[in-house]
């Protein structure tokens, strides 16, 4: 069960109330054992579980207070017995609030631009070749200011004439640009880390960038093509592998098996499937029929992937595609477009959270924050402090003690002083380390995390009192999961543990639970051993009338003697086998209202064999075993309506108690002052 089904969703982020007034708001409406609810509070909840309201009628209004009353002696019980406080239920709410708090801590504003670049780019697919010159991952400025000058001097010979592909298999520290020349194929978004993408997209087609500096290292792109998005496609393939470094008869070899099999396809004699699974090198996909996963630009060899998009129609089947795996025939089974805009938005942004683009929204709103909140650094204490850390840091093994006492400031934010000792445990928490970088820039580095950690953990922890929105939210949240654990143990697993007290909740309503007239009926359905069809009863039913005969004495013997449908079912298929008869039978017992089966409308209420009956080619007879008068349904047979009705039971004996133990207090002027 959802946890929180019914009181609260996502979805409902931010709800309306503003035309019942927000100076009103902050009016008392109700006191529970002396604790207040706003009138805004309430308004929030029924306007969500109220939607389709238009206006507010105040018989409806009065009802959901009772609702919301209920609802509050509840999470007040919870929080009587301490539930609030045990480690489960507070890890339960801080996950829930880590979820909820991360809209708040983004730029909206750079995030809704980051969303729709990002959708831009996905309709394009772009050829693009690079140069790397690659960076250590602690760059120290030397390192930095070398690679990008070697970068620059290649970039300039390119534009003098030299050739990008020969510069690339010349210079490039990516291993394939001897190979590809920096070649690396069309991609889409979210196929290259963020800056390379960026070049790539917003440099003209046949023009060389300015160097990016990514992760990697300085890259120079050169923008082959661009064109127009290929979408998706799902395809089968039957691979005949060539090994690397074959000699010209091995690969003719394989040619020849490609082709043959490619024929065979073309004239129908075998299905792609089967021949996939018999054939196909490649065994994953073979299993499967060849099939490979859905896939986009840039996921296969291009010889495979231009093959595969030049597919117009679903079943439409290519010839021979040689690769540098071996030879491939594929087969198209489903393509797909990119969707619209409003269709991706929300995948969109899930991607863009966990790519390093999610960084410049993170950076708009710490420069946004650094402003609200008046954020001032002390330089010079800044400078000086790595004369209060020793080498030991460079390997991560500082202790902290040689800046034990340091209690200068290094910045202030809305007032707040964050000082050195405050930096040092930060340093000592993330046992930061560098093989690369001097003492001094290692410090800057991890200065500027702090810096940035600690203003969004001051927003962070101002969501609450900042936004009225997130408040409501965390306290329904807080409410919701209280409420769940409490209900839990009061009422539903009470209900299904307490066995005892639903046997004697049936035994005091088992006449709610009743059975109408039933028959006790065991159903024989007599058709033919051989499949022949429907055909008329008559055609094969005359020829056995003895057998039949029979077949009914023994339905006779066991509502007389009560024989097991095992037994009985023995004792017939005997007796057919004796008289060779061409019967097969099937048994049936089962008790029935009147219109719980066709046949009940056409047998008589009363004890015996019936008539026979023809249906659909088959012979049936019934035999009466007892007419039920009305009774009470067993415990066993409504278990799940019963539990339901004792859970509302227990609940409706909870609710008065906990009436009876609290004191409640509803300012009448304010609850008629809602329109």
């Amino acid at each position: 069960m959802n946890r929180l089904i019914g009181i609260l969703t996502f979805a409902a982020l931010v709800i309306g109330v503003n035309s019942f007034g927000q100076n009103s708001n902050d009016e008392t409406l109700l006191t529970i054992n002396g604790s207040e609810v706003t009138k805004g509070e309430f308004l929030r909840i029924y306007m969500k579980n109220n939607t389709g309201e238009q206006v507010i009628d105040q018989k409806s209004l009065e009802e959901y207070l009772e609702l919301f009353v209920n609802f509050k002696l509840k999470v007040t019980e919870a929080e009587s017995l301490g539930l609030d406080t045990t480690k489960s239920f507070i890890d339960e709410l801080d996950g829930y609030r880590t979820q909820l708090a991360k809209p708040y801590l983004v730029n909206q504003d750079v995030d809704n631009q980051l969303i729709r670049e990002a959708y831009d780019r996905l309709n394009f697919d772009v050829k693009a070749s690079h140069i790397l010159i690659k960076l250590p991952k602690d760059p120290s400025p030397d390192d930095t200011l070398k690679a990008y000058n070697e970068v620059i001097k290649i970039r300039k010979k390119i534009m003098k004439g030299s050739s990008f592909s020969a510069m690339a298999k010349r210079y490039s520290e990516d291993p394939s640009a001897e190979k590809n020349g920096g070649n690396l194929g069309y991609f889409t978004g979210f196929q290259m880390v963020y800056p390379f993408e960026s070049a790539a997209f917003n440099t003209p087609v046949g023009e060389v960038s300015d160097p990016v500096k990514t992760r990697f290292g300085y890259h120079l792109v050169k923008v082959e093509d661009k064109r127009s998005a290929s979408g998706k496609v799902r395809v089968a393939h039957i691979m005949v592998a060539v090994p690397e470094n074959s000699d010209q008869a091995t690969i003719a070899k394989a040619n020849a098996k490609i082709n043959n099999i490619y024929n065979q396809l073309i004239s129908g004699e075998s299905s792609f499937d089967n021949t996939a699974r018999q054939f196909s090198d490649d065994k994953a996909s073979a299993a499967r029929g060849g099939e490979l996963p859905l896939f986009g630009t840039g996921k296969m060899v291009p010889e495979f992937e231009n093959a595969a998009f030049s597919l117009q129609k679903v079943g439409d089947i290519s010839r021979p595609v040689k690769t540098s795996y071996g030879f491939h025939i594929i087969k198209m089974l489903e393509r797909q477009n990119i969707q619209s805009f409003e269709e991706m938005k929300t995948e969109l942004k899930s991607r863009i959270q966990r790519d390093s683009r999610a960084s410049k929204s993170k950076e708009a709103l710490i420069r946004q924050l650094k402003m609200e909140y008046q954020f001032s650094s002390n330089d010079d204490i800044i400078k000086g402090f790595h004369q209060y850390v020793t080498d030991s840091i460079l390997s991560g093994t500082w202790d902290g003690e040689s800046a034990a006492g340091r209690a200068e400031t290094m910045f202030t934010l809305d007032g707040k002083s964050y000082k050195e000792n405050g930096f040092a445990e930060f340093l000592q928490r993330k046992r930061a380390q560098s093989q690369s970088l001097t003492k001094e820039l290692l410090i800057k580095k991890y200065y500027d995390i702090w810096v940035d950690s600690e203003i969004i953990a001051y927003e962070d922890s101002r969501l609450e009192s900042k936004y009225p929105d997130f408040r409501y939210l965390m306290n329904e949240y807080h409410d919701g999961i209280l409420l769940f654990e409490l209900s839990d143990r009061m009422v539903w697993t009470k209900a299904v543990k307490d066995t005892a007290g639903l046997k004697a909740f049936y035994e005091q309503h088992k006449t709610k639970f009743m059975w109408k007239d039933r028959l006790d009926i065991s159903i024989y359905t007599l058709n033919q051993k051989k499949d022949t069809g429907l055909v008329a009863v008559d055609q094969y039913v005359t020829p056995n009338l003895k057998a039949l005969k029979k077949l009914k004495k023994i339905s006779k013997k066991r509502a007389k003697k009560g024989l097991s449908e095992e037994d009985t079912k023995l004792l017939m298929d005997e007796l057919i086998t004796k008289l060779g008869s061409n019967y097969n039978v099937t048994i049936e017992d089962e008790r029935y209202e009147k219109g719980d089966h066709y046949l009940m409308d056409r047998l008589g209420w009363e004890k015996g064999l019936s008539e026979e009956y023809r249906e659909n080619g088959e012979l049936i007879y019934v035999m009466v075993n007892k007419v039920l008068a009305p009774q009470p349904k067993e415990l066993k047979e409504i278990k799940g309506l019963i539990t339901a009705d004792y859970q509302n039971h227990l609940e409706a004996e909870w609710v008065t108690e906990l009436r009876e133990k609290y004191t409640i207090e509803v300012n009448q002027d304010v609850l008629k002052s809602i329109k």
